[in-house]
C-alpha cells in the first residue's frame, strides 16, 4: 500500500472515509500502524451517518471507539439523502459532499475499495450500457475538492481484507442492507460473482485488469481530446464573461465519435456524463439553424449555443433575473439578485439611478450616432443570446443611459458588470 501512498507524504493530513464496515477498518488500522512505523501526515476519520436505517445509529459510537483506541481523532457528519430514483447514488452524493467541505487544499481523501468493489463497477456498467469511459471502472486517484481522493487498496481483494481483519482481531458493523438483492450492487456481488467463480476462480481478478486496460485505452482517447480541444479552445470575444467555452467551427471538422470523445473529457469536470440515449441532444444542438438558441440539458447544467461557440452554464445562470431596481449609491458597488455586481466609472448627471434589464423597445442616444434601437446594438455586437436578457442597463430618471460592458453610453460614464460565477462541485 504504501508505494500508492509515497507521493502524499508532503500532504497537510490523510482523512479516511470510515463507515464502520470492514474495508475501511482494515484500511485505518493499515494507516495506524504504518504510522508508527514511518513518519506520516497527521490521521484523520470521518465517519458520515446518513440515517437511513435504524441499526446506523449505533455506528457512530462504533467508530469512536475503533478511532480511540488507534488514537486516531473522528469526525461524525450527519447529512441529509435527497429522495430520487436512486437510493444508493443520493446517499453517495450526500457523502462525498460532505468529503468536499471537509477537504482543505492538499488534504488526501483515502477510501476502502478494493478490487472485487472494482469487478462489480465493470460488471454493473457493462450492463447499464457504459462507454469506455464508465468501463475503465473508479481511478486510484482523482481530484475531490479542493484535496485528492486515493484508492489505496484497488490491488487487494475482499478476501485479503477479511484475513487481515481475523488475524488482528478487528471488529467491524455489517449493514443489513449489503444483503438485500434489490440492490443491483449487491445481486451482483452475492449471485452473480459468486456463480461466475464457480467457472473461472479467477473471474473477480480478470475482470479488475480488464477495467485496467480500459482506463489505459481511456488515456489514450483523453489524449486525442486534448488535442482536439486545444483546437477549440480559442478565447471568446467577450472575456469578462468568464464561462466556459468552446469554438464550435473546429469541432464541426471532427468525425462523430470525435466530437463526442472531445465533449465527454470536457464535460466530465462539470456534469454527470450523458448515455448514449441523450447525445442526440448534442446533434440538435450542433446542427440548428444559425438563428436559433438552441440549448443542450445536462444532469448538472446545459451547453447553449451562441456567436458560434458553445457555453456551459450552471447555477445562477440557469435562474432568472429578478427584476431591477433603485441604485441608491452609485460610488458602491450594486449587488445583484443572482447575476453578479455592477460599478460605475465616471460622473453620472444627476437624477434617480436604477438598474434595469432588456424588455423591449428600449433605445439609446448615443453622442457619435444618435438615437439606437438597443436591439440593433446588441445584434452589432454579436453577443450571445443567452446573455442579453440578463445584461444590465443603467437608467437615470428612467431612461436608458448606459449598457454594461459594451462602451455603450450617453455620456462618459461607463457600467462595468462582472457576472455571476458558474460555479459548481462535480462529486
Amino acid at each position: 500500500m504504501l508505494e500508492h501512498l509515497t507521493a502524499y507524504l508532503q500532504a497537510p493530513r490523510w482523512h479516511v472515509a470510515f463507515s464502520g464496515g470492514l474495508d475501511s477498518t482494515v484500511l485505518l488500522h493499515q494507516l495506524a500502524q504504518l504510522s508508527r512505523r514511518q513518519l506520516l501526515p497527521s490521521l484523520h476519520a470521518i465517519h458520515v451517518h446518513h440515517g437511513l436505517q435504524a441499526a446506523a445509529d449505533a455506528w457512530p459510537a462504533h467508530c469512536q471507539t475503533v478511532c480511540d483506541g488507534l488514537g486516531i481523532p473522528l469526525t461524525i457528519v450527519c447529512v441529509k439523502v435527497q429522495p430520487g430514483a436512486s437510493l444508493e447514488q443520493a446517499a453517495r452524493d450526500a457523502r462525498y459532499q460532505a468529503f468536499c467541505q471537509i477537504l482543505q487544499p492538499g488534504e488526501l481523501l483515502l477510501t476502502a475499495q478494493h478490487r472485487d468493489d472494482q469487478a462489480e463497477t465493470l460488471l454493473f456498467r457493462l450492463l447499464r450500457g457504459s462507454g469506455v469511459r464508465g468501463l475503465a471502472g473508479m481511478p486510484r486517484q482523482r481530484p475531490l475538492g479542493q484535496g485528492t481522493l486515493l484508492r489505496p487498496l484497488l490491488e487487494q481483494s475482499r478476501g485479503q481484507l477479511e484475513r487481515y481483519a481475523h488475524a488482528h482481531g478487528l471488529s467491524a458493523v455489517e449493514d443489513p442492507s449489503n444483503g438485500d438483492l434489490g440492490f443491483a450492487r449487491n445481486y451482483l456481488r452475492h449471485a452473480v460473482l459468486p456463480t461466475l467463480r464457480q467457472r473461472w476462480p479467477q473471474a473477480t481478478a480478470t475482470l479488475a485488469r480488464t477495467s485496467e486496460h480500459l482506463r489505459e485505452a481511456l488515456e489514450l482517447l483523453e489524449e486525442v481530446a486534448g488535442d482536439d480541444l486545444r483546437a477549440a479552445s480559442t478565447p471568446s470575444a467577450w472575456p469578462w464573461l468568464q464561462l466556459p467555452s468552446l469554438a464550435l467551427a473546429p469541432l464541426r471538422e471532427l468525425s462523430a465519435a470525435r466530437q463526442r470523445n472531445a465533449l465527454q473529457t470536457w464535460l466530465a469536470a462539470r456534469t454527470r456524463l450523458p448515455d448514449a440515449r441523450h447525445w442526440q441532444g448534442w446533434e440538435n444542438l450542433r446542427d440548428a439553424a444559425a438563428d436559433a438558441a438552441p440549448h443542450w440539458v445536462l444532469g448538472d447544467g446545459q451547453l447553449q449555443r451562441g456567436a458560434e461557440r458553445l457555453w456551459w452554464l450552471s447555477g445562477a445562470w440557469l435562474r432568472p433575473v429578478a427584476a431591477g431596481g433603485a441604485w441608491p449609491d452609485p460610488q458602491t458597488p450594486l449587488q445583484l439578485a443572482d447575476n453578479g455586481t455592477v460599478r460605475l466609472s465616471g460622473t453620472p448627471a444627476q437624477g434617480r439611478l436604477s438598474i434595469g434589464y432588456r424588455q423591449g423597445g428600449e433605445t439609446l442616444l448615443l453622442p457619435s450616432r444618435g438615437r439606437r434601437d438597443l436591439k440593433r446594438l446588441l445584434n452589432e455586437a454579436a453577443l450571445p443570446g443567452f446573455v442579453r436578457s440578463r445584461l444590465p442597463l443603467l437608467f437615470i430618471d428612467g431612461q436608458l443611459h448606459a449598457v454594461a460592458n459594451l462602451g455603450l453610453s450617453a455620456s462618459a460614464v461607463q457600467l462595468h458588470w462582472t457576472p455571476p460565477t458558474n460555479a459548481q462541485r462535480l462529486r
